[in-house]
């Protein structure tokens, strides 16, 4: 019994290490249960057509390997001019990106492009930076640099985030 409660609160102590594991990110478990409100837009699926995460929300692009593309550039995908214009200035989906952009589209889009008339697709919000940052944490685990342990913001294959 007292192994038992030794092996419990070793679990107990590591897990937020396990949850973080992505520096200067959230929870990712904690941004996967958050993702269920995304998903009605969003969808994560791999190139496989193999579905990761989410049902079949199609309003928004699909969010695999999202944390270091260039934003704006899901092929297929239909986005606004001014996320398009976010891409071609050099966006690239990150932590330092992808919070704030979670937490208000528009005001994130229109200080990127300093330009007041600037608008994305996506009108949903994200409350909490905490609750941001979880999610940015999930997102990150399907991201092929972060999952092999490299640095994602240098991935420069295209795609948006939580977005648009």
């Amino acid at each position: 019994m007292k192994l038992v409660k030794i092996a419990a609160t070793l679990a107990t102590l590591a897990a937020p290490a396990v949850a973080q594991d992505h520096e200067g990110l959230g929870d990712a478990a904690a941004g996967e249960d958050g993702f269920r409100r995304c998903q009605s837009c969003h969808v994560v699926q791999d190139d496989e057509g193999n579905t990761l995460a989410g049902r079949n929300g199609r309003v928004g692009p699909n969010l695999y390997g999202v944390v270091g593309r260039t934003a704006g550039t899901v092929e297929g995908f239909r986005y606004s001019s001014s996320m398009q214009a976010a891409g071609e200035a050099g966006l690239v989906w990150s932590a330092d990106t992808l919070v704030p952009y979670l937490q208000d589209p528009t005001a994130f889009l229109r200080e990127y492009l300093d330009d007041s008339g600037a608008r994305g697709k996506m009108s949903f919000r994200v409350r909490s930076e905490e609750d941001a940052q979880d999610l940015a944490a999930f997102l990150a685990t399907f991201s092929e640099e972060t999952a092999e342990g490299g640095d994602a913001a240098d991935d420069d294959t295209g795609d948006e985030a939580a977005a648009d």
